[in-house]
């Protein structure tokens, strides 16, 4: 199938079409690109879980038109999810609620409780509009790649991955580049599952109180793993007072034109002893953007292995340092 336009009305009317029908659409959200399907039908749920070769009780994460949508998949939302929703709904924030029996139980994999968001990327926008006028109430889409690998952020990343029989709409390059922040909202204590593109301290602000930590009787949800957002190049992570030791140990394993360096400082010494570089923005929300299309043009160069600044302890950059962290654990 082609890829369309997704400004444009009919390539819209069509991805709503196939989503109505039970078939798989890739779509531009803020975040990444997501695999959808519609989230009420458990057998076109599990086709994403068949396409991505996602384990099936890895739950998904729902995208709804806004607050009244969601009210068809979850329980009535708790004061902390109410006010998350009016602070970053449309927006790049996942809330973790009570699942409604009987309701999208593939997409939550079979969890009594379920991951919700409302993107705010407008074509996302028109095309759930337009899937709600067709009895389509909300879309399970996870990112539209393999699992445990790197999520795509352009277009023609989900149809490098995916492969030409899948429907893709194109949004352009995504905004935020990682994904959104989940918060488990099922009781009343907060708890920050994953990191994202908001920062910890706005989404706190908002609550009017800290964030806790998971504890082990939270909920599974989507990019929890060790291992994952990963290239097929080996991932390090080190210092920059390390940079050219790891860089040289790195040449002299994988060959000196077989890696890549992404630092946050272009004057080191090993920019000029490695062919692919990159410099890593100053900005963790510039960074965040470049991540993963960074990391997939080198896989695409066959880089063996990418040599990573660490980036600063710093809150602003919890949600890069979380996916760099995730890419560069052992497979």
């Amino acid at each position: 199938m082609p890829t369309l336009n997704g400004l444009d009305a009919a390539a819209i009317q069509r991805a709503a079409q196939c989503l109505a029908a039970g078939e798989l659409v890739g779509i531009p959200t803020e975040t990444v690109y997501g695999l959808a399907a519609r989230a009420d039908d458990d057998r076109a749920v599990a086709r994403i879980y068949a396409a991505k070769g996602r384990p099936s009780q890895h739950p998904l994460i729902v995208h709804v038109l806004d607050a009244q949508a969601a009210q068809v998949f979850v329980e009535p939302p708790s004061p902390t999810a109410l006010r998350l929703m009016a602070a970053f709904w449309p927006g790049p924030v996942s809330l973790v609620l009570r699942r409604r029996p009987g309701v999208a139980t593939a997409a939550a994999g079979g969890l009594p409780t379920v991951a919700l968001r409302c993107p705010s990327h407008p074509v996302a926008q028109a095309l759930l509009r337009r899937c709600q006028a067709l009895g389509v109430p909300g879309l399970a889409a996870p990112s539209a790649n393999r699992f445990g690998k790197v999520s795509p952020t352009r277009a023609e990343h989900v149809r490098d991955e995916m492969g030409a029989d899948l429907l893709v709409l194109n949004g352009g390059a995504c905004e935020a580049g990682i994904e959104s922040a989940i918060i488990d909202c099922t009781d009343e204590v907060p708890r920050l599952l994953r990191p994202g593109h908001v920062p910890r301290a706005a989404l706190e602000a908002a609550l009017g109180m800290a964030l806790q930590q998971p504890v082990a009787a939270s909920p599974r949800v989507s990019g929890s793993l060790d291992s994952h957002y990963a290239p097929s190049a080996r991932v390090c992570l080190c210092p920059e007072t390390q940079l050219p030791a790891r860089v040289a140990e790195l040449q002299a394993r994988f060959g000196a034109d077989a890696v890549a360096l992404w630092s946050r400082h272009s004057g080191l010494e090993p920019q000029r002893l490695v062919r692919h570089v990159a410099v890593m923005p100053d900005n963790a929300s510039d960074a965040a953007h470049q991540l993963f299309d960074t990391l997939r043009r080198w896989d695409s160069l066959g880089v063996k292995a990418i040599c990573v600044e660490t980036p600063p302890e710093d809150p602003a950059w919890e949600g890069v340092l979380d996916r760099l962290r995730r890419a560069a654990a052992p497979r």
